[in-house]
């Protein structure tokens, strides 16, 4: 009993020391809310959810997506804007090294307030899988799609908690600006079947998430190398989940991109094998029998690719 009293008066110790603009915004006094909501998305989404559409049909949600993607392109822009405005294109911002601003200086609270702008449509980005889920197209909740929305508002309020600014708005502005160009491909996607001639960049897209990644990390980490103040705990933070998406993302890249080429190339130069056979063997009545054991062969060869 004593250590979980000790436990406890450190927790509420460690929430005194947040920063006090943020205290009384919703979800803010404490991280148990947000991780029930993270939680409660995780078993929503996996177990229940499935379940309920088991037996019902595809909804039609079309209309909703559209508008839902680009509100979002929307949000991310303002976002990115009032960041540059209040924060990255002042004298005071570094992308060396850029201490908090705790003050009430009128930059100083537009900056916090947009960083809670971004913590709050990590909630909203749910509605990404509630999309997947009413058209029941389970096999996109992957485990990738889970851990990315499943824990970004959980860590993100910590960052919001304590250093609501400087350094740590990096992450937010990379991750929007990124999100600006997934939602406008989202939105265009889901205007139906007539864009998908247009659609063909999804490849660089994904490549360009990784390169925000790579970005986050190097700018996370240089703290460990500079004198600044700025709580370098908050570095290792933001650059580990850097870390963690970058092979994830990798990860999907390679089982996106990769393997679909690899096995077109077994199946064209399968292909012009069957091609080369049936023309070198036609017109020889002597090799009928080579020729159709020959192909029997080719057939096992393509099912087998």
């Amino acid at each position: 009993m004593d250590l979980i009293s000790k436990g406890i008066v450190k927790y509420y110790q460690l929430m005194l020391q947040g920063d006090p603009r943020v205290k009384g915004l919703p979800l803010m006094d404490s991280p148990l809310p947000t991780m029930a909501i993270c939680l409660s998305y995780v078993y929503f989404f996996t177990v229940l959810g499935p379940r309920l559409m088991e037996n019902r049909k595809p909804f039609e949600v079309q209309k909703l997506m559209i508008i839902y993607n680009f509100a979002m392109v929307i949000c991310s822009i303002i976002f990115v804007y009032n960041d540059l405005k209040y924060h990255w294109l002042t004298p005071q911002a570094s992308f060396k090294c850029d201490p908090v601003d705790y003050t009430n200086s009128p930059n100083g609270l537009r900056t916090m307030y947009n960083s809670y702008f971004y913590f709050i449509l990590k909630f909203v980005e749910f509605v990404d899988t509630l999309f997947f889920l009413l058209r029941k197209k389970f096999d996109h909740i992957t485990k990738l799609h889970l851990i990315h929305h499943g824990i970004m508002p959980f860590s993100v309020w910590w960052g919001m908690k304590f250093v609501p600014g400087g350094h740590a708005t990096f992450f937010g502005f990379a991750n929007s600006i990124v999100h600006i160009v997934m939602y406008i491909y989202y939105g265009l996607s889901s205007l139906g079947p007539s864009m998908r001639p247009y659609l063909w960049w999804k490849k660089y897209l994904t490549a360009f998430q990784l390169v925000q990644f790579i970005a986050i990390m190097g700018h996370s980490f240089q703290l460990f190398f500079r004198d600044c103040n700025f709580p370098k705990l908050f570095g290792l933070w933001i650059g580990s989940h850097g870390i963690l998406f970058w092979f994830l993302f990798t990860d999907f890249y390679k089982k996106t991109y990769k393997k679909p080429i690899a096995n077109g190339a077994i199946k064209s130069s399968t292909k012009s094998k069957e091609v080369n056979l049936n023309s070198s063997l036609d017109g020889n009545p002597e090799k009928k029998a080579l020729k159709n054991g020959l192909r029997n062969s080719v057939t096992k060869l393509k099912k087998s690719s």
